[in-house]
């Protein structure tokens, strides 16, 4: 063993160490007092983890009403388009505009007429 280990193992340790298996009250204290400290931690971090598992889930249902919402806003959005196109087609069967294609001319205003009086 290093000096330097030597030196460190015995800072760590009283002089008046009880012999191994014997304990102190101090040592019996600080055992309970850190058994105490972790099981509060472990608690917290149960309770932490069980906090984000709901968060996630509650998130999880807004998200499948607002899914559920948009699927029906599509459904509506397609028989819209099926009423529409259908609208469409019985229009195209009966639209003048369609059936005699005119030639459109574009007509040049007068120059004259646009600056007289109405």
């Amino acid at each position: 063993m290093l000096q330097s280990q030597a030196v460190r193992l015995s800072k760590n340790r009283p002089q008046d160490d009880p012999k191994p298996g014997q304990r102190s009250p101090e040592d019996d204290d600080r055992k309970v007092r850190r058994r105490e400290k972790n099981r509060v931690a472990a608690q917290r971090s149960r309770k932490k983890q069980t906090q984000k598992a709901d968060k996630l889930h509650e998130e999880y249902e807004c998200l499948e009403q607002e899914n559920a919402v948009l699927r029906r806003e599509i459904s509506k959005l397609k028989e819209e388009l099926r009423h529409l196109s259908e609208a469409l087609k019985e229009h195209e069967k009966l639209c003048p505009l369609l059936l005699y294609p005119m030639n459109f001319v574009q007509v040049r205003p007068d120059p004259v007429a646009g600056c007289l009086p109405r």
